[in-house]
């Protein structure tokens, strides 16, 4: 079997993993159709239903206006006060603010509900066609008959909601496909109880005069009941996750247990205060979900539980604004006001509801229709108050709200992006310099990706934990709702194991847990491996050009300036001139040995390095201790052993021709990476304060920097100068243990 060909088990594997992803596949799309199927039902019922091409809206008092778009025999009869409604069967119909659009499960007052539900019940035509008698305050008359809506008369709102509704649902599918378990089967319950409230308030928002329809469930009861059964799922599924607390499923009991028989008794009883109660039920479940979220000591603080429990809090927030608004508005205020606040809600509700399981990997502009559903909600619950508290003129009372909400807006939005949206706050410079060096220190020791590559995302990042694993991936993801990134760590170039990783980073918690890992996370991880893999192959390309040009340089030194030593040796005319040249053509030989070479053991240079200075120490009449010791052996690039070979030649070079010395002590240690390189003489240096530094010790000072080491140059107790150089040489690349 080749290197690198799949494991009959790995075939396996991917292809069970290909069966189950398309019977995920299968199953969405039959859950789609079936969505869709629904919902087309709903819209044909809607557009089939009979009702009056009338537009009301409220006038001075208690009169009720014919509004723009109302289909009448003349057109001055448009802005002229409704009297009342004669029915084919001659019951009259007085013209009340009760016909006006306004939702049934939101009006307040019990008897105002009451009446509101009596007179939809009288407007029932037997047959389509049938015509109305419309009777104006000044005495005049007109008529106009039932008619179908159509599909194109169901107005924009009434689309936006069922397409909103239709949304909410699939995201439920998607959540149950892709994390199976009673959560998230709750959650399903949940979305399609709010999706089927999002359909009546479809059936409500559709213009003109809605007759007494069929088909369609009586408001209040259904939406309230729909409410209810939301709020009970909600708690449960909170109770279960994102962390399961204690006694779950008896939690669970105890909301569907509580909300089923108080919603018993509101239906049936029908109490005084009914609208209260509902609201104070759906109010207790929010706050109900976000104390099943709260931080519990000796508990880890999950970022998902923390920012759904704000979540939830944001939802219940908004809701209790908008039901003090509308209690206090008393009915006396702008009908149409109240309705836009109340269908805001229940749109932030739904975002909220679809943006939840999919914090991680919601797009932005999922995240950005929620700030603006849950904006609208605040501007209308706001101008309420203010038009029901302070007396506010309605127009001066909308900028003031919309000055305000704009306000609350740009706080917000920074916030939530910032939880959900943004990888880790790094400037571009320092991005670009630690994935620099995790380049360089890559080029220098390759079996050290897993180390490299972790120190890059924790500066990232800065996770709250951040493990290693051995299992293998195949690409970076987020897992966990958002709580953990895996990211699999890159083979070094050449090793074995095909395309397959080396292992995975696990990280948890980005930014100490304030916030959760995104899809967006997840692209900037694949895009600084990319990056990393680029820069690293950039460096390699670089060295190996490098190696190629010395290993040039050296051969040309070798054959023409080695040939013509050679001949000038064996032409020189005296011993000392001979010995001279063959000195120099031994120095030449360690070079172009050293230039050709890609790398070589330390063990090796440093033989090399003890038998040069020891000849050339004996020339100058000095004698040599060596000391040379390292706890592993390592394999020192070219440009190690070329500043390391120049550092040495220089200070032996300085001794010789400067000092004076009689005896030189050279001790080089290697202790885990680190080089320590001491040059000790018993000459007649002074204080190397005083010195002059030229190029020698220029020289030196540069190698030492390019090593990314320090020298540093002291005078001896005894006499003489020490020389100290410390460098980081990478991690240890072989076994070989040398002795000194």
């Amino acid at each position: 079997m080749t290197a690198g060909a799949p494991t009959p088990l790995a075939g396996t594997g991917i292809a069970t993993h290909n069966r189950l992803a398309a019977g995920r596949r299968r199953r969405a799309l039959a859950f789609a159709l079936v969505g869709l199927a629904v919902l087309m039902l709903w819209l044909r019922l809607l557009a089939t239903e009979p009702h009056l091409p009338l537009h009301l809206k409220p006038g001075h008092g208690s009169q009720v206006l014919l509004a723009p778009g109302s289909a009448v025999d003349l057109p001055a009869m448009i802005g002229q006060p409704l009297q009342a409604l004669l029915l084919p069967d001659g019951t009259r119909l007085e013209a009340r603010r009760a016909l006006l659009p306004q939702s049934a499960r939101w009006t307040v007052d019990d008897d105002e509900r009451r009446q509101l539900l009596a007179l939809r019940a009288q407007l029932r035509l037997p047959v389509d066609g049938a015509a109305v008698t419309l009777l104006l305050a000044d005495g005049g008359q007109t008529s106009a008959r039932a008619r179908p809506r159509g599909l194109a008369g169901l107005g924009a709102l009434c689309w936006a909601l069922c397409g909103l509704a239709l949304a909410l649902y699939l995201a439920a599918v998607r959540t149950v496909l892709l994390q199976p378990g009673a959560a998230a089967r709750l959650y399903l319950l949940a979305a399609v109880a709010q999706a089927l409230n999002l359909l009546l308030m479809a059936a409500a928002s559709r213009p003109g005069l809605a007759l007494a329809a069929t088909g369609v469930p009586s408001d209040p009861v259904w939406r309230l009941l729909l409410d209810a059964f939301t709020g009970a799922a909600l708690v449960h599924v909170l109770a279960l996750h994102p962390q399961r607390q204690p006694h779950a499923h008896a939690i669970g009991l105890l909301a569907w247990g509580t909300t089923g028989a108080l919603g018993a008794w509101l239906l049936l009883a029908d109490p005084p205060g009914l609208w209260w109660w509902s609201q104070l039920l759906a109010l207790g479940c929010g706050v109900a979900a976000a104390w099943l979220l709260r931080h519990r000591s000796g508990q880890a603080r999950s970022p998902l539980a923390r920012l759904q429990q704000h979540l939830v809090l944001a939802g219940t927030g908004t809701l209790g604004l908008l039901s003090l608004a509308v209690a206090l508005d008393g009915r006396a205020l702008p009908d149409t006001l109240a309705n836009l606040g109340t269908v805001a809600w229940y749109v932030f509700f739904a975002s909220l509801l679809m943006l939840g399981p999919h914090l991680s990997r919601a797009r932005q502009v999922l995240r950005e229709f929620m700030l603006l559903a849950g904006t609208c909600t605040v501007a209308a619950s706001l101008t309420l108050l203010a038009l029901a508290v302070f007396g506010l003129h309605p127009l001066g009372a909308l900028v003031l709200v919309l000055a305000a909400t704009l306000g609350l807006y740009a706080l917000a939005r920074p916030w939530v992006l910032g939880q959900l949206a943004g990888p880790a706050a790094l400037s571009p410079e320092r991005m670009f310099d630690s994935l620099y060096r995790a380049a360089r220190a890559l080029e220098q020791s390759p079996g050290d990706t897993a180390r490299q590559l972790a120190t890059l995302l924790r500066a990232v990042f800065d996770p709250l934990a951040l493990d290693t694993s051995s299992r293998q991936a195949a690409r970076v993801r987020v897992a966990g709702d958002g709580s953990t990134l895996v990211v699999p760590v890159p083979r070094p170039a050449g090793s074995r194991g095909g395309g397959a990783s080396a292992g995975t980073l696990v990280l948890r918690h980005a930014r100490r847990g304030r916030r959760l890992f995104t899809a967006a996370d997840g692209q900037l991880c694949e895009q600084l491996l990319e990056q990393l893999a680029r820069a690293v192959e950039h460096d390699r390309a670089v060295e190996r050009g490098r190696a190629e040009e010395r290993a040039r340089i050296a051969q040309d030194l070798h054959d023409d300036i080695g040939a013509r030593l050679l001949t000038l040796m064996y032409q020189a005319p005296n011993p000392e001139i001979e010995g001279y040249i063959r000195h120099t053509l031994q120095d030449l030989k360690t070079l172009t040995r050293g230039l050709a070479a890609s790398d070589q053991r330390l063990s090796h240079a440093a033989a090399e390095w003890k038998a040069d200075i020891t000849q050339r120490l004996a020339i100058a009449g000095c004698t040599l201790q060596w000391t040379f010791s390292a706890d592993r052996d390592l394999r020192l690039s070219a440009v190690q052993w070329s500043a390391l070979t120049r550092v040495l030649r220089e200070l032996v070079n300085n001794i010789i021709t400067h000092a004076r010395a009689s005896r030189v002590e050279i001790g080089l240690h290697l202790d885990n990476g680190h080089l320590l390189l001491d040059v000790d003489d018993d000459g007649i240096g002074t204080e190397p304060a005083a010195w002059s530094h030229g190029l020698g010790l220029g020289g030196v000072r540069k190698r030492v920097k390019l090593l990314g080491g320090q020298v540093a140059w002291s005078v001896r107790d005894g006499g003489g100068i020490r020389c100290e150089v410390r460098a980081p040489l990478g991690e240890a690349a072989g076994d070989a243990r040398p002795h000194g």
